[in-house]
């Protein structure tokens, strides 16, 4: 029955295989077969093809995939492209290829060929529906590159290359990818699944979102194996963001010649930034890989992003040169290697090596960041005394001289120096006591040199030896200019400050007290130092909770810098924000939250929306709403900051840190335990490497973290974190501080509610 009207003639095609004939019935409700193949269901279908799931019977029985042109579009030119198409795929043979078994035409002349048939989904949906980390991401889509590798060795370009073209099921319990429609779209002039745009002097060969420019020239006479590679990096680039850098609906909704334009010349965001600016879907995407909005733009930026784009470059000459050569750049990536996409400076390489062989430390990037400082400062300070020919020269040999001396700080982390892994805080700390003997005779370029070394010191989270260091800056200052001069009180107000990022507020508190004094004494109470040092000491005084004696000093110092500098001045704003934070602690919600929003009007007007103060008053006023009740309000308004400081500041950023916390609080608020618990679990984790376990910051967020599995139910996790918090905040803080009081109060209604009366009136004791 199933070879019912079928007549098969055998004849050997160019490349020797055996090829058959076959009739194909139309008529309603006959069982449709051609040769060994009878066709189950039609599983794709465009204007010039159809594709169907079809079973083979002989000599083996499997499912395969037939592909036929339609009736009345098998001209001659459609069947000659068809025929070479279908030969050149015949040809390859590599794991990630859907493999051509067998060829033929009707008795009408109409070619089809069956292929594998691949059971599984797109590679997009695949890696949300697993949620797979951007790693696995990586190495799935290595596979892919590889496979178009092997179709341009053997002379074909894909020019179609995109997500719904490469489907990805499991052999063995591990992801394999299948590219699929290799060479159809250009033997047939259409897809067979997805329709594609024609014009009239012309031909769109491929999909708009992933076309390269040179694809949407229309000629097709200048297109190279590199159009692949642009394709690869627009798919890459959707795996990694879940979004394509163009908006789909509005580049297929442009009219032709505007298509082309987008194409050819708009340069797209680069991967983390257009993360940053995709609002609430860019939680959906980090959920899909199963980490935060932060983590995943840090993730993202650096290597990655410049990755991506090499691949998406308009100028194909400056675009890997080979799908290989893409994947070799991903492989270095995953390896910690430096990667050929990046500008490859002896810094960076550096950066790579000291990633590789770290044992638990901050990247090198933060020390090269320390390095740009001092040359910026020190040629900030240049530009300053261009009047004074012989100061320049002086300032410019220092700037030289610290910049070497770095430079060759960062030469050190090397292992054929040291035979073995170097981390980056023994290169800083061997760099601090070689100073003295480098500088010596040099107090200036010594002082430049520590300064820089104490800002790496607190950014890598070693604050005792940046208190070390700037102490030593100090007594030089002192020694050179005496205890009344600026720029040794400057130094006085750093090592204050050094010692409050130690946790020490009383010591830094008594250093600002004797500062402060110096200054009003020797400049004036209304000078800029002396009302630095004022501010300094109220928030020192609001960190030990002593607001009562923290607010008169707010108010002292705002109202001067009123009178003396206006109320647009950075003094000014600054000394409105701390008030009002001050205020917000003390209860004082409605007069804070009116400050608030006046110190926020302000700042946008003169310094714009994305600038830091700016930014700043709008994270505490978030943080004050979620006070007042307000959370939804909150919520928003933290994401809104929140995406601004991640595309302004980075990933690592402590004022990201503090609109993560910010958020997290917002959300818990709200009710929307899941993602506030996802974005605690990263900023525990990030604070952790940043400050430390014990630091007041880490505590802090831990405190919210317990609070928001308490709120959730999740009560044997809360205890361990608030408990170990409670001993954390009351060494740092001490017990009758306002959070560790606030912890000890969450405990008291964790053990009320688990019905432990003996130690819910442990911790109620604690709050007497």
């Amino acid at each position: 029955m199933l070879r019912k009207g079928i007549a098969v003639s055998k004849h050997p095609t160019a490349s020797g295989e055996t090829e058959r004939t076959a009739t194909l019935p139309d008529s309603a409700g006959e069982v449709r077969v051609i040769g060994h193949y009878r066709l189950l269901q039609k599983i794709g279908e465009g204007g010039m093809g159809e594709v169907w799931e079809a079973e083979q019977t002989e000599p083996v029985r499997r499912r395969v995939a037939l592909k036929l042109i339609k009736r009345g579009m098998d001209s001659a030119q459609v069947i000659a492209r068809f025929e070479t198409e279908r030969q050149a795929l015949a040809l390859m043979d590599h794991p990630a290829i859907a493999k051509v078994f067998d060829a033929g035409t009707t008795e009408h002349g109409r070619p089809f060929f069956v292929m594998e048939h691949v059971r599984g989904v797109t590679i997009s949906e695949y890696c949300d529906r697993h949620r797979m980390t951007v790693r696995q991401r990586l190495e799935l889509f290595i596979q892919v590159c590889e496979g178009i590798q092997h179709a341009h060795q053997k002379a074909i370009i894909h020019r179609d290359v995109k997500p719904s073209n490469i489907l990805v099921g499991e052999q063995d319990g591990r992801p394999a990818p299948k590219i699929i429609d290799f060479g159809v779209a250009k033997a047939t002039a259409h897809r067979l699944t997805e329709q594609t745009l024609f014009t009239e002097l012309g031909q769109l060969i491929g999909t708009p979102e992933y076309m390269s420019p040179e694809q949407a020239e229309l000629t097709g006479e200048d297109i190279d194996i590199r159009t692949d590679v642009y394709s690869l990096g627009m798919v890459l680039y959707q795996l990694l963001v879940g979004a394509l850098p163009f908006d789909p609906k509005e580049l297929r909704s442009a009219g032709l010649v505007e298509l082309q334009r987008r194409i050819r010349e708009e340069e797209p965001f680069k991967p983390s930034t257009r993360l940053t600016r995709m609002g609430n879907a860019s939680t959906r995407s980090a959920e899909h890989r199963r980490t935060t909005v932060p983590a995943l733009v840090r993730n993202l930026q650096g290597d990655l992003d410049w990755i991506v784009m090499k691949a998406l470059d308009k100028d194909r000459g400056r675009r890997y040169e080979t799908a290989h050569d893409f994947a070799m750049d991903i492989e270095r990536y995953l390896c910690d290697q430096a990667v050929s996409a990046r500008p490859p400076s002896a810094a960076y390489r550096a950066g790579k090596f000291v990633r590789r062989h770290r044992a638990g430390v901050a990247a090198l990037s933060i020390v090269l960041l320390a390095l740009l400082v001092a040359v910026i400062v020190t040629t900030s300070s240049l530009v300053r005394a261009t009047k004074a020919e012989e100061l320049a020269r002086a300032e410019a040999d220092r700037a030289t001289a610290v910049t070497s001396f770095l430079e060759a700080t960062l030469s050190s982390a090397d292992p054929a120096q040291d035979g073995r892994d170097v981390r980056v805080v023994e290169v800083i700390d061997r760099a601090s006591q070689q100073v003295a003997s480098r500088f010596e005779n040099q107090p200036e370029t010594e002082i430049s040199v520590r300064e820089t070394l104490a800002k790496t010191f607190l950014a890598l989270g070693q604050f005792a030896s940046a208190a070390e260091q700037f102490e030593i800056v100090h007594r030089i200052r002192t020694e050179l200019l005496g205890p009344e001069d600026a720029s040794t009180l400057r130094a006085a107000i750093n090592v204050a400050a050094a010692a409050w990022y130690l946790g020490d507020s009383a010591r830094a508190e008594e250093l600002t007290r004797q500062t402060l004094r110096v200054a009003t004494d020797s400049l004036g109470p209304d000078h800029e130092l002396a009302l630095e040092a004022t501010t300094n000491l109220a928030v020192f005084l609001d960190s030990q909770g002593k607001y009562g004696d923290a607010e008169p000093l707010h108010r002292v110092v705002l109202e001067s810098a009123r009178a003396h500098y206006g109320d647009d001045h950075e003094i000014t704003r600054t000394a409105a924000n701390n008030l009002a934070i001050c205020l917000k602690n003390m209860g004082e919600l409605t007069e804070a939250e009116e400050l608030y929003r006046e110190v926020l009007a302000g700042r946008t007007r003169v310094a714009g929306g994305e600038h830091p103060e700016t930014l700043n008053v709008k994270h505490n006023l978030a943080m004050l709403l979620t006070a007042q009740g307000k959370s939804s309000e909150a919520v928003k308004l933290h994401r809104e900051t929140l995406e601004t400081k991640l595309r302004v500041f980075g990933p690592e950023h402590p004022h990201v840190l503090s609109s993560m916390n910010g958020l997290g609080m917002a959300l818990t608020a709200d009710g929307e335990f899941d993602e506030a618990v996802a974005i605690y679990e990263e900023l525990v984790a990030l604070a952790n490497s940043q400050y430390s376990s014990t630091h007041r910051k880490s505590l802090l967020f831990r405190s919210h973290y317990g609070s928001c599995l308490l709120k959730m139910g999740r009560t044997s996790e809360a205890e361990e974190v608030l408990t170990q918090t409670y001993l954390g905040l009351s060494d740092a803080l001490g017990p009758s501080h306002d959070s560790t009081i606030e912890v000890a109060e969450l405990l008291v209604e964790l053990y009320e509610a688990q019905g432990q009366a003996e130690k819910s009136a442990e911790y109620r004791a604690k709050l007497e």
